[in-house]
């Protein structure tokens, strides 16, 4: 199928805030009767936990540009929600994650 068919001939989502390493889960307990099969098929798979946009893309066989317009559609109907991914600035520094080794070592 082309993917403008599964977008609606749209080629941006209505939010341009994901990444490739954008989390997605879904919402509990939404109705999908109204959904297309594709975006079924998305808010199906993020039931079992957190995927990147990526991983829900090569699961589902679209490409990047289609999964991101469904992405959007689908958080703007309260179906998934998004986390961006940790900002490499608030990751801890090797020297922490050693002296927390360090002293772990110490009291065993």
């Amino acid at each position: 199928m082309r993917p403008y068919v599964v977008t609606n001939g749209r080629f941006e989502p209505t939010r341009n805030t994901f990444d490739l390493v954008t989390l997605v889960t879904a919402v509990p307990d939404r109705p999908v009767r109204t959904l297309s099969p594709e975006q079924r098929r998305m808010v199906d798979l993020c039931t079992h936990g957190a995927l990147s946009l990526a991983e829900v893309a090569a699961h589902l066989g679209l490409p990047l540009s289609v999964a991101k317009v469904l992405l959007g559609d689908l958080v703007d109907s309260g179906h998934l929600l998004t986390r961006a991914p940790i900002p490499a600035a608030q990751l801890p520094t090797s020297q922490l994650l050693q002296e927390v080794l360090d002293g772990l070592r110490a009291r065993l």
